[in-house]
């Protein structure tokens, strides 16, 4: 079964790996995800984030622009593997050349300072997809409240504050250019504006849903269907905590069963349409069913189990996100 992933933070793995003097590589590697892995799970496209912490980096924009040279410097060492894509005829033309693809994507629009030029540039260089935000305010808008207490962390949605005067222009621009907007990390407020502001289809794109697993992190009902009845999609994450309610002292695990689970919520709220898959592998941590890529039939078989058909499969593994890439890519 084809595998179409709208996220994972694998870049910037490899970067702290590089920083720190180590031997790296994104062929074979001691990550969640690498390139003979990804073959044996039958991977067609793979989104690769540039994931930014604003409380870490003070000049965000230099380290974005160091994690993309590391992504082209890596990934065209093994371009009679897996090629490129800034449009959707790459995807196409690597598929009919028996090619896995890449898909480059920030997380943290923050990166862009508030610069519309940069924002442009980013694109120029292949950036095919962006958050809004990650975890905290930034130029373009407000994530849900995060906050910590005896070392526990807490949240809440964010109803009040969303996108900012500069973040709508930001979405607008990205819909002008033929860049995804992705609104995983963003407030509850900014989704509406999203909505408000925008008219073609968006993803979250490693976003579940709220009603099962009550972490703001995920949408809401409403989101789902709106989201939906937009033709956009959003990707399951395999995070344990955005997967279950784990009771405190309970041990959390990432479970194909609670995947489904969400799925089949999501697809009696909006549809199977609305859904894909977005693993967040190497952006999580903890204890997880699904290991790798070359897991993936795990999935594929516990939806079987659980009644989904071929033909749905098909639309949560690949077809729903190709559906939304060949829209919005030039």
């Amino acid at each position: 079964m084809k595998v179409v992933d709208m996220h994972c933070d694998t870049i910037s793995e490899l970067y702290y790996r590089k920083e720190e003097g180590k031997v790296f590589s994104i062929l074979k590697n001691d990550c969640h995800i690498d390139l003979e892995r990804m073959k044996k799970g039958d991977y067609c496209l793979q989104n690769f984030a540039l994931y930014i912490n604003l409380a870490v980096h003070e000049r965000p924009f230099e380290y974005c622009m160091k994690l993309v040279d590391l992504f082209y410097t890596e990934l065209e060492k093994y371009e009679d593997i897996i090629g490129i894509v800034k449009g959707y005829k790459d995807i196409e033309e690597n598929r009919k050349n028996g090619k896995m693809s890449a898909m480059l994507t920030i997380e943290e629009g923050g990166v862009c300072q508030g610069e519309l030029a940069f924002l442009r540039n980013f694109y120029r260089l292949g950036v095919r997809m962006a958050t809004l935000t990650w975890n905290y305010k930034n130029e373009l808008g407000h994530p849900n409240r995060i906050w910590e207490e005896n070392g526990e962390a807490f949240f809440e949605p964010e109803m009040e504050y969303g996108l900012t005067e500069k973040g709508i222009e930001f979405v607008q621009e990205m819909e002008r250019l033929g860049m995804v907007i992705d609104v995983s990390h963003l407030s509850d407020a900014g989704i509406e504006d999203v909505f408000r502001y925008t008219e073609k289809p968006f993803v979250a794109s490693h976003s579940n849903a709220r009603t099962i697993a009550s972490n703001p992190r995920n949408l809401t009902d409403e989101m789902i269907k709106k989201l939906s009845e937009r033709g956009g999609v959003t990707g399951i994450n395999y995070c344990a905590d955005f997967l279950h309610d784990w009771k405190k002292g309970e041990g959390a695990l990432s479970r194909v069963e609670d995947m489904v689970l969400h799925m089949k919520h999501m697809k009696k709220v909006g549809g199977i349409q609305c859904i894909g898959l977005g693993s967040d592998f190497d952006g999580i941590g903890g204890n997880l069913e699904m290991k790798s890529p070359e897991d993936l039939p795990l999935l594929e078989m516990f939806m079987k189990k659980e009644g989904f058909s071929e033909s749905e499969i098909e639309a949560v593994f690949y077809g729903n996100v190709l559906r939304v890439y060949k829209e919005i890519l030039h």
